[in-house]
């Protein structure tokens, strides 16, 4: 049987046509969801955030000869390199006690930073035959590899209390510390990242300016001197220095010395610390999980 001419086929209304598709179950495809059940579809997920997560930290290095290894040797030979350079021939190690464990901690903890928002910058555009394919919270991928590099820091985190211990810091009640200030890093990283993951699946160019807006942001941090040096006095506007100290990825490192290293005293810590990394942490983590919903049903399109 030959289908209708086009005229004998019934015409509808945009809102007729929204009432019959209700009618009948309908639903947009791919439509965002309410907030609150965008956060239960990922608590649903939460296995398969963590599977893609490991999946991803040992696929890695799965093709380098020392495989895993290169976790623990990429920050160790970023931080020999920045002694070398730096310490050695700048001299930024003048006036720095326990400048080694107070580099390497730096180093340590900015890439954490940096490898979270790098990663989630292609979260979306480096994964779209998955978005496009299957049906899942998008934020599961951004989320999934802030988890990686958490993973990976607490790989890390071994090589560096050795380091710690090389250079004569101990163990003491203070390295309780680095847990909280970790918890809120992490937070705070997967909030930029998710940003970083809107912005890039629509601009795919973000992702090559990315290392050199982070390489700017690292000198501002202080992982190679110390920034209560460099500001002493009155070299900076008071403006500058405010942005010095309440900058992000400086108070997380500033918070990890702390707990980490003995010379490291809370005369060095800005004011009210712990409120600007807890402040960080909660309008980034929620506020980049809210930009990053807000544009669900747009990734894997166009």
């Amino acid at each position: 049987m030959d289908p209708a001419p086009p005229s004998l086929l019934p015409t509808y209304e945009p809102g007729e046509l929204a009432a019959l598709a209700a009618r009948h179950g309908l639903t947009v495809s791919g439509a965002r969801p309410s907030l609150g059940e965008y956060v239960r579809q990922l608590w649903g997920r939460r296995h398969f955030i963590t599977a893609f997560a490991t999946a991803k930290l040992t696929a890695q290095y799965s093709q380098a000869k020392l495989g895993q290894i290169w976790q623990i040797m990429t920050p160790l030979l970023n931080a020999a390199v920045y002694y070398f350079i730096f310490g050695v021939l700048m001299d930024t190690k003048r006036g720095v006690p326990d400048f080694v464990p107070f580099l390497v901690t730096g180093v340590f903890i900015w890439t954490f930073t940096a490898s979270s928002i790098t990663a989630g910058t292609r979260a979306i555009s480096g994964n779209t035959g998955l978005v496009r394919a299957l049906h899942f919270p998008r934020a599961s991928l951004p989320i999934a590899l802030a988890i990686q590099q958490l993973q990976q820091l607490l790989f890390s985190l071994g090589a560096l209390f050795l380091i710690l211990l090389g250079f004569g810091q101990y163990p003491r009640p203070s390295w309780l510390l680095a847990v909280p200030a970790l918890a809120l890093q992490a937070v705070f990283n997967t909030g930029v990242s998710m940003v970083m993951a809107r912005l890039a699946a629509k601009t795919p160019d973000i992702a090559q300016l990315m290392p050199f807006v982070l390489r700017t942001w690292m000198y501002a941090s202080g992982v190679m001197w110390s920034l209560d040096h460099l500001l002493a006095g009155d070299r900076v506007p008071s403006y500058v220095l405010l942005a010095l100290e309440c900058n992000p990825a400086a108070v997380y490192i500033d918070l990890v010395r702390f707990a980490l290293i003995d010379s490291f005293t809370g005369a060095q810590l800005p004011p009210h610390v712990w409120a600007v990394a807890a402040g960080w942490a909660l309008v980034c983590g929620i506020g980049g999980f809210v930009y990053f919903w807000k544009a669900e049903e747009q990734y894997g399109r166009g």
